[in-house]
């Protein structure tokens, strides 16, 4: 068995891992590149081998940087199924279909504006693209065999990341030589979902580094900053921006803003949720929690779907109610992307940042590069839509809402494993966390471990 680390090399996307078993090859993963123009020209570049060579695809999650590149990838040839657990598969539709959309409003945008460095900007990928890549998701249980390639076997094992989300073992029928992905794994403590499976017995685990070289701090105290931050904000008269991933973070967002306006710690104002990709997850969410969905926690169940909804949140459905938020006022507004790089959080950034009377509260991981990240790194001016933007408004950084594991959490998962493999490869991290990690499992655990170059080919 053989594995070509093609995306998520020294940075947190554009997860891609070709793995060569049996008797064919096919991708572990297959995201899209987000972040600095640097990183998404990969996603313009020739695919290593020919697409239409790959027996398949596997999903771990229905993030952008995990599924989003699938209709480029079918566009180029790519045809066999993709398989993924059955709430991916009811997930990755929602992301794909926003995705194009968004690159087709976006090109759009730059085409009218003349702010592209290109004559005539195009879309990596467009409607029709996304709807043939949908057409081959190919769903399949936990703990249910499947073959990717001919004479290789997998099943998939929940990863506690967000709703669908999987931890992938392949193994090889003729040598019984077996790899474990943890995919973005999950924390014991998520809010909605129980906690990440262990992985099975392997002669190799790939593991993600993205908090590997941190711990997570005290959610408490986290979420009393937050609750700081909402309060004094509303009371000046100001919005709040919270820039949120639409699947999974929106969820745990409005579970907690319940949360807070039940005990009185926030004051009752309009929440918007200004996200088509977002609502639609919603909708999904809400439907696993109604049905008893066994990736839920037994806690969620007992609350109900009205766990992640409150009587005071509004859906912003289309561009002229989205629009309207950007005149300000004292009320929440989620929206997508959660590191700010595209969709509707950009214009919400450009309007409301020059107000000191704004916050923008940044609650997930930013890659660098992206707006958020520059805005968490204390920017005076940030540049959207071709222009330089004055950063006037508080930005407040809170890390309570994660859903990766941190260091201690990633070291205690690889523990779970009943039997210790030969080789750890870790990935999707930067080059600090993914390194962090790498020594912190040689010393604690005594295996070799290596943080793969891109396009590095390991025989596992």
């Amino acid at each position: 068995m053989f594995l070509t680390f093609i995306g998520a090399t020294g940075t947190v996307t554009g997860s891609k891992t070709l793995v060569e078993a049996g008797g064919g090859r096919f991708l572990l993963d297959c995201g899209l590149f987000q972040g600095p123009r640097d990183i998404r020209a990969h996603n313009w570049e020739p695919f290593p081998v020919p697409p239409g060579d790959l027996a398949s695809t596997i999903l771990s999650h229905a993030h952008l940087d995990h599924c989003g590149y699938l209709p480029a990838l079918e566009r180029a040839g790519f045809t066999g199924p993709v398989y993924c657990s059955p709430n991916t598969a009811e997930l990755v539709p929602i992301i794909l279909r926003d995705s194009a959309r968004l690159q087709e409003e976006d090109t759009a945008f730059a085409r009218k504006k003349g702010f592209s460095r290109h004559a005539q900007p195009r879309p990596l990928y467009g409607a029709a693209d996304a709807e043939r890549a949908i057409a081959l998701l190919a769903p399949v249980e936990f703990g249910a065999d499947f073959h990717p390639a001919a004479g290789v076997t997998a099943h998939l094992d929940p990863g506690g990341h967000i709703l669908g989300s999987s931890i992938t073992t392949i193994t090889d029928d003729a040598t019984g030589r077996c790899v474990v992905f943890s995919g973005d794994l999950g924390r014991g403590n998520h809010p909605l979902l129980r906690p990440p499976a262990p992985p099975s017995s392997a002669n190799a685990i790939v593991v993600e580094s993205t908090y590997g070289d941190r711990e997570h701090e005290d959610v408490e105290q986290q979420i009393d900053a937050m609750a700081a931050a909402i309060t004094r904000t509303l009371k000046r008269g100001g919005s709040v921006v919270i820039p949120a991933f639409a699947v999974d973070r929106t969820e745990v967002l409005l579970k907690a803003l319940r949360s807070l306006q039940d005990q009185q710690r926030i004051p009752v104002a309009p929440i918007h949720v200004d996200s088509p990709m977002a609502l639609a997850g919603l909708h999904v969410y809400r439907q696993a929690i109604a049905d008893a969905d066994p990736e839920i926690n037994s806690a969620t169940v007992a609350e109900g779907a009205d766990a992640i909804w409150l009587p005071n949140v509004h859906e912003a459905t289309t561009p002229e109610q989205s629009m309207a938020l950007d005149r300000g006022g004292a009320r929440i507004i989620v929206s997508a992307s959660g590191m700010g790089s595209g969709g509707r959080v950009t214009h919400h950034l450009k309007a409301l940042l020059p107000d000191r009377d704004n916050t923008v509260l940044l609650v997930g991981y930013q890659a660098v590069g992206t707006p958020g990240r520059m805005l968490a790194d204390g920017a005076h001016e940030i540049k959207i839509h071709g222009q330089y933007v004055a950063v006037r408004a508080e930005v407040v950084q809170i890390e309570a809402f994660s859903v990766h594991a941190d260091a201690s959490e990633l070291i205690d998962w690889l523990r779970s494993s009943r039997t210790k493999p030969t080789q750890v490869f870790v990935n999707h991290g930067e080059p600090e966390a993914s390194h962090a990690l790498a020594n912190r499992i040689r010393q604690e655990w005594d295996v070799a471990v290596i943080v793969p170059q891109a396009g590095e080919r390991i025989y596992v």
